[in-house]
């Protein structure tokens, strides 16, 4: 797996057991009620320029690799374009993100090997998709999920945490959560499921600073410091 495309670090999994298949359910429904057509948060016109959005936004923030991204993609959103734009123009687009000469690289290399092999185009195959240059398995589960409505789901740092915090998929590293999401996740959410758990993760079960009093699943979570509340405990 690439280096700059790293499987997020397993943090501390918590000791909650796992939810009931009845609980599993209510979680996805609420998750499902507030927000029934989530998207990503990255930019991007079609499934190429996801692709180099998803692995620019490695140890990056959607908002930063926005804002690079807009001119990048105004001047190159098919792997042709990119690879006639060259590297030293890649870089000076992606200047502000984090690991961006070998982002650049990489996004150079990823190009010529769509040309070369796919004919320009993005596969909707993993191990295809995991042969580029830096792919690993989260990029291509965010891809062949946003790109291609695959029911996959992808294992970031928010998901490896809320999965663990809440009991919805407790695991000790990244590839056992996900494949007890896999496991539990009702068919009928699984489209989906990728974005309520990291948007969930994101935005309402921080890190340090969990919206427990305003969460729309607390009563089903098995997380034992709720009370705790934002600012103060959290981990």
């Amino acid at each position: 797996m690439s280096p700059i495309d790293p499987s997020p670090a397993p943090s501390r999994p918590s000791a909650v057991p796992p939810l009931t298949p009845e609980a599993v359910d209510a979680l996805y429904a609420r998750l499902a009620a507030a927000l029934p057509e989530p998207r990503s948060e990255l930019d991007y016109v079609n499934p190429y320029t996801l692709l180099v959005a998803v692995v620019l936004s490695a140890q990056a923030t959607d908002k930063g690799v926005n804002k690079a991204t807009k001119g990048l993609f105004a001047a190159a959103d098919t792997p042709e374009r990119m690879l006639a734009l060259g590297e030293d123009g890649v870089r000076q687009h992606i200047r502000t993100i984090g690991l961006f000469n070998a982002k650049a690289r990489n996004v150079i290399a990823l190009s010529r090997d769509l040309v070369d092999h796919h004919g320009g185009q993005v596969p909707q195959d993993r191990a295809a998709l995991e042969a580029l240059a830096g792919v690993g398995r989260k990029t291509a589960n965010v891809v062949l999920n946003v790109a291609f409505g695959h029911p996959t789901i992808a294992v970031d740092t928010h998901i490896f945490r809320v999965a663990n915090r809440t009991g919805l998929a407790p695991g000790k590293t990244v590839r056992a959560v996900e494949d007890g999401l896999e496991r539990v996740t009702p068919d009928r959410f699984r489209p989906h499921a990728h974005h309520w758990l990291i948007l969930h993760g994101r935005y309402v079960c921080k890190a340090r600073k969990p919206a427990c009093a305003t969460c729309a699943i607390a009563d089903l979570c098995g997380y034992p410091d709720k009370g705790a509340g934002p600012g103060r405990a959290g981990a």
